[in-house]
């Protein structure tokens, strides 16, 4: 790489980490703590890239942005942030940053992606400045979360919101499919029109789409759970996108099953699937991101403590229960368990006793793992690969993809063999086959916790 980069972040450890890193990549660097200097900085001309943090002592990164590129259009600015919500990466996106990562980041990604804001330099962002809507209560918004998943999803929501392509959302109930379209709405430059949801119901009768379009006026129009719509209907709809009238709105779709298996199934006509599939949005289960248990817990019981100003969390012990049951009903399932935690709970840790009586309640209570009791392992890893690929959308997942999936696979196997051996190293080396000096070094680099128990078999 060539070329100057200006960081900005009030954590000393990460501003070494990428002076270190960029200066070895062949850059020249000037790293601050300040946004009053990173301001100053530009304002002299200096840097052809810029690394910011949001959350800063003397000011907010995002709200820099604007005045960044009123004074230098052609200065690529990459956010990275903490604060892992969609509303980040939508605002970052509103404000025109050439990219945006969550904390903690990825070294060479974020190196992969600073090579790219330098070799751009010059040219528009990728980004359409739009113009900000009334914040409202966005912040409350329950999409959170800092897997992968969930923000590979924030950055093809930051892309899609201002285009005129209808797009199909697709995951399971409880995912929260309609409220990504209701995002999807609300940051768009239709924001200030209609968003109508219909059902089936909504579309019966021949003068039916005549009267959806006139109640939504060029706004937004979602189509609920596509896929279960009859036939006759969704001929229908296939009409209605064919000739809208004056007030064309924008089309929406959810689904909870993939819209391309509906299509070949012969549920889904095909002439309707190619007009919805401008764009496709995956919302992963909650079992697919289960490292954000500790975070939607966080929101939803932070959410009803404040009313009393009451702060509770999860113990060790109930994150590990959360964590290893299905959520069959995902966020709306946890949400609601959450609500009873915050209603019956008397300490301010949730206890893993706790976590255990309110599953006791759950419709289903299979742990994560109870489908690949019916397939083999290799399908339900390919299963796996190949959605977390689709989630990308045309882009690829930060590099590192096959020490990232072999380490998934081998912390939860050395666990569960350990497990099965008491916690005897020699007999769990044995078992695995590998060297006791080997599954040592394992234990501790995956910081797998070893306990001598009851052995399952």
């Amino acid at each position: 790489m060539d070329g100057t980069v200006l960081v900005a972040d009030d954590d000393r450890t990460i501003r070494t980490v990428l002076t270190q890193a960029l200066t070895r990549a062949g850059c020249k660097v000037h790293a601050t703590s300040s946004l009053t200097t990173l301001m100053r900085w530009v304002a002299e001309g200096r840097g052809d890239a810029v690394i910011t943090d949001v959350a800063m002592p003397d000011g907010n990164g995002l709200e820099m942005l604007p005045k960044i590129s009123e004074d230098r259009p052609d200065l690529p600015v990459i956010v990275i942030s903490a604060q892992n919500t969609i509303m980040t990466a939508i605002k970052a996106a509103e404000a025109d940053a050439f990219d945006y990562l969550p904390k903690p980041f990825d070294l060479p990604d974020l190196m992969k992606r600073t090579a790219r804001a330098l070799e751009k330099k010059g040219a528009a962002s990728r980004n359409e400045l739009v113009r900000t809507a009334d914040e409202g209560d966005r912040d409350d918004l329950p999409l959170i979360g800092r897997t992968p998943v969930m923000q590979a999803l924030y950055r093809l929501v930051a892309r899609v919101m201002n285009t005129d392509l209808p797009v199909l959302i697709w995951g399971e109930n409880g995912t929260g499919k309609s409220l990504i379209g209701k995002a999807i709405h609300d940051f768009s430059d239709r924001r200030t029109l209609p968003f109508m949801t219909v059902t089936e119901a909504d579309l019966q009768g021949i003068e039916a789409p005549a009267r959806v379009l006139a109640r939504v006026r060029g706004g937004t129009l979602l189509i609920d759970e596509i896929a279960d719509i009859p036939l006759e209907v969704q001929a229908r709809i296939a009409r209605m996108m064919d000739a809208p009238g004056d007030y064309a709105p924008r089309f929406l779709a959810t689904s909870q099953s993939d819209l391309a298996e509906a299509m070949k199934a012969g549920t889904l006509r095909r002439d309707l699937y190619y007009r919805l599939s401008g764009a496709t949005v995956h919302v992963p289960a909650l079992r697919d991101r289960i490292e954000d248990i500790e975070l939607l817990a966080a929101h939803f019981l932070g959410r009803d403590d404040s009313a009393n100003g009451f702060g509770r969390k999860l113990s060790d012990g109930a994150k590990k229960v959360f964590c290893s049951y299905s959520w069959p009903g995902n966020i709306r399932q946890f949400e609601n368990a959450m609500r009873q935690l915050a209603l019956t709970s008397l300490a301010s840790e949730i206890s893993q006793t706790e976590a255990e009586q309110v599953l006791g309640a759950q419709p289903t209570t299979e742990p994560v793992f109870a489908q690949a009791n019916t397939e083999r392992l290799g399908a339900s890893v390919e299963r796996h690969l190949r959605r977390y690929f689709d989630q990308h959308g045309t882009l690829l997942p930060p590099p590192g993809l096959y020490a990232r999936i072999l380490r998934e696979i081998e912390a939860p196997l050395i666990e569960v063999a350990l497990s099965a051996t008491s916690g005897n190293q020699a007999r769990c080396a044995d078992l695995l086959g590998i060297n006791r000096n080997t599954l040592r070094k394992k234990i501790t680099e995956l910081d797998i916790e070893v306990t001598r128990g009851r052995k399952m078999m």
